[in-house]
């Protein structure tokens, strides 16, 4: 049987404990394990070495000359793992280093750029690596701390907190409304110039639903498709076009008058804004604050349309 090169750190520290108490019971105190756990790891280590580091009696216990040789080193060892866990310790609880955060475009340019930096003030230990883009993300396989998702429903592998609602309308300008008219039902989209996003989460379909509980998919079709949802805009304030946005772009539009919502009958299912991270086990401070920080500046955001359109 080979014997592995990995050193055997366990064996070493408890060698050294054993070492530094003279008692196998008061080195198991000491690790908080047993004294039966510290006795095979003394064991198993003289074994690897090939000579005995204790002199053991039903009374007494000793070191070996090839014991004392090589206890002031374990014991040495044993202190810089001390060292370097504590340090570790203090640096995860501490808010400090590089958050890399996944954000899609258009929010994160016009709704979470802008508070930046108010966090980077308050936290000036913190620096961060902001992704935008608009397709998906692969939090793990790409090494990203954390993300903000705008869904119906969150990744299911992830840890999602939910920030707030976000809702989805059907959006049209004044002067489409009074050169095409204004559908009565969804089936009334059909032939119309109905603008595509490329990353939907539910493909190209408009999936809309009733108070009466209907529902009816409806997949557009028309002149421009994008992938990014603030390229819509032009086309759509033009007249030229109907599109489905979400609230944080549409707001705006729609209180001033620029957009009204088409089908106001009929809704898109409500989906939310989350922050995600890979697991919710020991994530470090700098992505916790990070985390408070977002929930916030953006629970109840000024996009959000308090009543019905």
């Amino acid at each position: 049987m080979l014997m592995s090169k990995m050193p055997d750190f366990e064996g070493l520290a408890m060698f050294a404990k054993v070492a530094e108490e003279r008692s196998f019971a008061a080195a198991a105190r000491v690790l908080g394990v047993s004294v039966a756990t510290v006795s095979r790891g003394v064991s198993r280590l003289e074994d690897r070495l090939g000579a005995r580091l204790l002199n053991r009696t039903s009374r007494q216990l000793a070191l070996t000359e090839f014991g004392r040789s090589i206890a002031e080193n374990a014991s040495r060892l044993y202190r810089d793992a001390e060292l370097t866990e504590g340090f570790a310790r203090e640096l995860s609880s501490r808010p400090r280093g590089l958050v890399r955060l996944a954000i899609p475009m258009t929010f994160g340019v016009r709704w979470v750029a802008p508070i930046i930096p108010e966090f980077l003030l308050n936290y000036p230990d913190i620096s961060i690596d902001l992704h935008l883009f608009d397709g998906a993300v692969d939090l793990i396989g790409e090494g990203f701390d954390a993300a903000i998702r705008i869904a119906v429903l969150p990744d299911s592998s992830l840890v999602a907190r939910r920030l707030c609602p976000v809702s989805r309308y059907l959006v049209a300008s004044p002067a489409y409304v009074e050169q095409y008219g204004l559908p009565d039902h969804p089936h009334d989209l059909i032939g119309r110039n109905c603008l595509g996003y490329a990353y939907r989460a539910q493909s190209d379909v408009w999936r809309l639903s009733n108070a009466a509980g209907n529902e009816i998919s409806v997949a557009p079709s028309g002149s421009l498709r994008v992938t990014n949802i603030e390229a819509l805009l032009p086309v759509v304030l033009s007249g030229l076009a109907i599109a489905e946005l979400p609230e944080f772009v549409a707001s705006e539009y729609l209180r001033d008058g620029r957009l009204q919502v088409i089908l106001p009958q009929w809704h898109f299912q409500e989906g939310g804004l989350y922050f995600v991270t890979p697991s919710g086990h020991s994530r470090p401070a700098k992505v916790d604050v990070l985390a408070d920080f977002l929930v916030d500046k953006l629970s109840a955001p000024s996009w959000r349309l308090q009543s019905s359109i």
